[in-house]
């Protein structure tokens, strides 16, 4: 749009019309699809499975693969996933599928993601927070960074974090998303090692008193280490998001 306007061949009037046009479109009156998402806000469009049916979900990724050409499904169980492969399992898209993270990114065969250069440390306390931490992994990379991983290697066995840290920092990262349950103490502990942003996310692992994540969103929140900045439980989506977004910015100052 903006290069038929500098080649004149619309009008001011025209292209301002076209952009209001273009800002929203409605599926079915089901959703309202936000186009400009990406290029405005630099995250790309993510439809959250859960509370909506499979036939919902289908539609619009179908819009949004018609007017982006990618759109990532998160929180997709079983039922969903094996509906969205079925339906968009052709030459025409791509069908990538992270069962551990319960995501399914779409994109039609042509699109490609451009890497940004910006680097991301993601590490987990246990095994069990391993899917949180691959929904933040496949968030990151589909804007354009490289996840470097550490997985399970919490506070019960400290002498674990040491060299992953190192190999992190010696990479050079923006950014450190970390994920815990139980009593989530290990943000904090990265937090007070290292002179980048720290993103704690709080998992669903742990019982009893202040089970189900509450415990690790509660001392995370309560840390004592700058730096630390902490997203919901189970939030893989939103700290892949902001880590990412850390990271572009920071790589494009470097660049600059």
């Amino acid at each position: 749009m903006l290069k038929k306007l500098a080649n004149g061949e619309i009008s001011v009037e025209e292209a301002e019309k076209q952009i209001r046009l273009l800002a929203l479109d409605e599926v079915e009156n089901i959703a309202k699809f936000d186009l400009g998402r990406e290029s405005r806000s630099g995250v790309p469009e993510i439809v959250l499975a859960e509370g909506k049916s499979v036939e919902d979900v289908i539609k619009i990724a179908s819009k949004a693969l018609e007017s982006c050409g990618r759109v990532i499904i998160s929180r997709a169980g079983e039922e969903y996933v094996k509906k969205i492969v079925k339906e968009f399992a052709s030459e025409r898209f791509s069908v990538k599928v992270n069962e551990r993270a319960r995501i399914v990114v779409l994109k039609n065969k042509d699109f490609k993601v451009k890497e940004t250069g910006g680097k991301v440390g993601i590490i987990t306390a246990g095994t069990a927070d391993i899917p949180v931490a691959e929904e933040a992994k496949v968030v990151l990379e589909e804007m354009g960074c490289k996840a470097i991983t550490a997985y399970d290697v919490g506070v019960a066995g400290i002498h674990r974090l040491l060299p992953q840290l190192k190999k992190m920092i010696e990479e050079d990262v923006d950014c450190i998303i970390v994920a815990a349950g139980r009593e989530g103490a290990l943000p904090s502990v990265v937090a007070g090692l290292v002179n980048v942003p720290v993103i704690g996310v709080p998992t669903s692992i742990g019982y009893g008193f202040g089970g189900r994540g509450l415990s690790a969103l509660l001392s995370m929140l309560q840390s004592c280490t700058l730096g630390l900045l902490v997203v919901n439980i189970d939030n893989g989506v939103s700290a892949g998001a902001a880590a990412a977004l850390i990271a572009n910015r920071a790589k494009e100052r470097r660049s600059q």
